[in-house]
């Protein structure tokens, strides 16, 4: 058995063996999972130094709710509920990100039972916050890709089990549950992805799913810029693997900036 385990970015976690001494937690962080890395440990040092400054963004399917065969069978687990519901009031803004529609998110998680609670869905195009919702208009890419994409898949011969998941501002083809969902996956591919260079959409791959977006729609490409962003604070994003944190130092325009991806990668701005 090996003491490390690597992730799906190809980055090694640590994971302490028996009678082996695992990662040490800096002071202040008993108690607490300790990350993996040195930019980690300092970077939630960071956020825990000023909390009320910090934003902690998180993501719905593996983070607050299980991986499930059928994404419209999702829901929160309510231990995660509870524990948004006690950060809430410790943490100087709480967000959700997610590629669902932000609406939906709100009813799987039960998020409307968050106080203050922000909930940027379709990957960042959409922000839910105290029952009110922003969303932009969606590309005309889409329109012509929803109108398409059946006939498409018919004509490459998509096997029994792919189907389509229409999430209002993006469109995803799923092969979980065909017979060989691998093989399905790379049979639908290339006319997915000319489909997508046709319409100006972005073909995002994920497990056993192509999804079409417009261009734009990323939740650490929304999180970057409000981390650029003047009188940016702390900010934590913990995903559906474990995390670690890079921090800037301070300047006269930016508090400490903590970036997070659900890799286990850390990563410094500029």
């Amino acid at each position: 058995m090996s003491g490390q385990e690597t992730s799906p970015s190809g980055a090694n976690k640590s994971q302490s063996l028996p009678g082996q001494p695992g990662p040490v937690a800096p002071d202040g962080l008993r108690g607490l999972p300790v990350p993996a890395t040195a930019e980690g440990r300092t970077g939630l040092a960071a956020l825990l130094d000023d909390p009320r400054h910090a934003l902690v963004a998180v993501d719905f399917d593996g983070t607050l709710a299980p991986i499930v065969p059928d994404p419209a069978a999702a829901r929160a687990l309510p231990a995660a509920v509870t524990a948004l519901r006690e950060l809430a009031p410790l943490i100087g803004t709480l967000a959700v990100v997610t590629g669902r529609p932000a609406v939906t998110a709100v009813e799987y998680g039960s998020l409307d039972r968050v106080p203050g609670i922000v909930v940027l869905g379709a990957y960042g195009r959409q922000r839910w916050h105290d029952g009110q919702l922003e969303t932009p208009p969606a590309p005309e890419g889409l329109a012509v890709a929803r109108e398409r994409l059946p006939g498409i898949l018919a004509d490459a011969g998509a096997p029994d089990g792919t189907w389509i998941e229409d999430k209002d501002d993006a469109l995803a083809v799923h092969t979980r549950r065909a017979a060989d969902p691998v093989a399905a996956l790379e049979q639908v591919r290339a006319p997915l992805l000319k489909l997508a260079a046709d319409t100006d959409l972005r073909a995002e791959p994920g497990r056993l799913v192509i999804e079409l977006r417009p261009a734009g729609a990323d939740k650490g490409a929304k999180l970057t810029l409000s981390w650029t962003a003047p009188r940016a604070s702390p900010r934590s994003w913990p995903g559906s693997q474990p995390t670690s944190a890079a921090r800037r130092p301070k300047s006269e325009t930016a508090d400490p900036t903590l970036v997070v991806n659900s890799a286990g990668r850390a990563q410094r701005l500029p």
